[in-house]
């Protein structure tokens, strides 16, 4: 019997939901949202367990920040969003210096990793050197920036290949 007046009652609020106008059930429903928060928020408040509450902000934010390099590539804007997250990436790679490698490395690249064609000043630049630089000079840049960048300890790939492409340039 109880549920055909569950039923019953369900059918009629249906029926008035789908009369009235959009906005108003707009309004409505922001207003039984927010109700819904402020009741949840209330009881877990009151039986001590708000703590769950915090912990799943805290796990939201944390997998919104893990998700956010994946999410940068669909933007419109992602390159100049990608660059700001890389300099912030990057600060604990920096040692007094006012942009670290990758940084430098990533503002100036013109090529996509694919390309094996790059040229020798490109490859100075990659490597933070000058022409002038001998053959250890190289060796020592590309195994100090593999060091910090390499995919195995937080690196990517693409700069990975980069890195490799330069040295493989320099050193024929």
């Amino acid at each position: 019997m109880q549920q055909i007046i569950l039923f019953l009652v369900a059918f009629f609020i249906a029926q008035a939901l789908l009369k009235t106008p959009s906005v108003t059930l707009k309004k409505y429903g922001k207003i039984f949202l927010i109700s819904i928060v402020g009741m949840l928020f209330s009881y877990l408040l009151a039986t001590g367990r708000l703590n769950w509450f915090f912990a799943f902000i805290i796990m939201t934010v944390t997998f919104l920040f893990r998700l956010l390099p994946a999410a940068l590539h669909i933007m419109p804007h992602w390159q100049t969003i990608q660059k700001l997250w890389m300099q912030l990436k990057n600060r604990g790679f920096e040692q007094g210096s006012q942009h670290s490698e990758q940084g430098r490395f990533y503002e100036r690249s013109h090529h996509t990793p694919n390309e094996n064609k790059m040229s020798r000043e490109e490859a100075y630049d990659v490597l933070g050197l000058t022409p002038q630089a001998s053959k250890s000079d190289i060796v020592n840049a590309h195994r100090k920036l593999m060091q910090k960048l390499h995919p195995d300890r937080g690196g990517s790939t693409y700069l990975a290949t980069k890195i490799n492409l330069a040295k493989k340039t320099l050193l024929p």
